[in-house]
C-alpha cells in the first residue's frame, strides 16, 4: 500500500484494525529500514495486542520516494515534527503508540517531546539514541566500509532497490559529519509525559546503556527497561520472542490504564 502525501510517494503497510476500532502501532524504522526489514513482527505484534500497525518507509528508503541529499543535520527532527505528523494526519491515526527502532526511537522521542501528544498513549523503543557516542561513530565507520567494499550494498539493494545509495549515503554520511557529534535531544527528554519501554541489547554495536539512563532519568512519566542478553542492535530480529513478549505486556497495560482513564 502507498499513498502520496503532499506530492510524496510513501511505501506503507497495514495490519490489522483500522484506527477508529483500536489504537495503531506506528513502526518507526531504522537509519538504514524500511518497511521490509521488519518482516512479519509488526503483524505479529498486531495480533498479540489486536491493535492496528502502520509500518512505512521515510523519503530516500524502501519503495518511497527518493530524497534530496546531503541531508540536514537536523533531519531526525524535521522527521519528527515535520513528517510524521502528516503520516498521522493521511492515515486518520487516533490513539497510538510509536514504537522506534534506532533513528526511530530517536524521532519517536523528539516526537514525544515537542509535538502535540493528542491521541499517543505510550513508546517504545529499541536501541534509541539520544546523543553521540563513539561507539556509534566507529560502528558506522566499519559498516560504511562494508558497504564500499562488501556485499551489503548489494544485500541492502534487495530492500531499497533505486534508492539504496541514498538511504544509505544519507543516514552515514550524517552520522559521520563531525559537525553531528554534538547532537543531542535530551532537551525533549523532560517533556515527554507518555509511559515509556526501552529494549537494549546487551551486546549492541551502536550504543551503550548511557542512553538509557538518559533517558529513564530525565523523562516525566514511567520508564520501563528491557535490557537483551544475546542481542544486538535490533531486539525485533535479535530476540523476537523476548521482544514481542515486552512489547505485548507493556502495551496491554498502556490498554487497561486508557479504559479507567
Amino acid at each position: 500500500m502507498d499513498f502520496n502525501c503532499q506530492e510524496k510517494n510513501i511505501e506503507s503497510v497495514w495490519h490489522g484494525p483500522p484506527p477508529d476500532l483500536a489504537p495503531t502501532l506506528v513502526f518507526l524504522h531504522e537509519g538504514l529500514g524500511c518497511v521490509s526489514m521488519w518482516k512479519d513482527f509488526p503483524k505479529k505484534l498486531s495480533d498479540k495486542t489486536e491493535c492496528g500497525a502502520l509500518t512505512y518507509s521515510r523519503l530516500g528508503y524502501g519503495k518511497s520516494n527518493s530524497c534530496r541529499l546531503p541531508r540536514d543535520l537536523d533531519f531526525l527532527h524535521h522527521e519528527a515534527i515535520i513528517e510524521l505528523p502528516k503520516i498521522l494526519t493521511e492515515y486518520k491515526i487516533r490513539e497510538h503508540i510509536l514504537i522506534g527502532h534506532s533513528d526511530g526511537a530517536s524521532i519517536a522521542l523528539i516526537y514525544g517531546g515537542e509535538c502535540s501528544k493528542k491521541g499517543l498513549l505510550g513508546i517504545i523503543s529499541e536501541a534509541p539514541h539520544v546523543f553521540c557516542e563513539e561507539i556509534t561513530i566507529l560502528s558506522i565507520k566499519k559498516i560504511k566500509n562494508l558497504y564500499n567494499k562488501g556485499d551489503l550494498r548489494e544485500r541492502l539493494k534487495k530492500h531499497h532497490g533505486d534508492n539504496v545509495d541514498n538511504a544509505f549515503n544519507g543516514w552515514a554520511n550524517v552520522w559521520l559529519n563531525p559537525d553531528f557529534y554534538s547532537w543531542n535531544i535530551e532537551s525533549s527528554l523532560s517533556k515527554i509525559s507518555v509511559p515509556q519501554l526501552i529494549l537494549q541489547g546487551i551486546n549492541d554495536e551502536y550504543g551503550t546503556t548511557e542512553q538509557i539512563k538518559v533517558i529513564a532519568s530525565q523523562s516525566r512519566n514511567r520508564v520501563e527497561t528491557c535490557f537483551l542478553q544475546n542481542c544486538g542492535h535490533s531486539p525485533h530480529l535479535d530476540r523476537e520472542k523476548a521482544t514481542l513478549k515486552a512489547m505485548n505486556f507493556f502495551i496491554s497495560k498502556l490498554l487497561v490504564n486508557k479504559k479507567f482513564q
